[in-house]
């Protein structure tokens, strides 16, 4: 499992001759509750890999999800889409994100899918 935990990554600037280092939190989810996973205990994750993806990573998913027997029309607004698309990114197995509550299923989504479309903040 390459990620236990999210990782916050400081940004570092230099502004007006002095350095100055923010926090990263903007890929960081929080889960409505701390899961239990190899463990491991898990209350947040690191969605920063998403920006790292490529369509091949789509196509990919898409076979795991035909292999499944899953299918859907549009598959970036497929949950299991979803999911396999995160463990990607984060390195995390996909048995993981099955066992998430609905609430951080659907917030795992909600992160993935706003990147499909370009609507992520940066």
């Amino acid at each position: 499992m390459e990620q236990n935990h999210a990782k916050v990554k400081e940004i570092v600037e230099v502004k007006s001759g002095k350095v100055e280092v923010t926090l990263d939190e903007e890929n960081i989810l929080e889960f409505t509750k701390t899961y239990e996973f190899e463990g491991e205990k898990i209350s947040t994750l690191d969605l920063s890999g998403l920006k790292d993806l490529t369509a091949e990573t789509m196509i990919r998913a898409g076979n795991i999800m035909a292999q499944a027997g899953t299918a859907a029309v549009v598959p970036e607004n497929n949950l299991h889409y979803a999911l396999i698309i995160a463990a990607d990114a984060t390195g995390m197995p996909i048995e993981f994100f099955k066992k998430l509550n609905l609430r951080d299923a659907i917030q795992v989504k909600t992160r993935v899918t706003r990147v499909f479309y370009g609507l992520e903040s940066n």
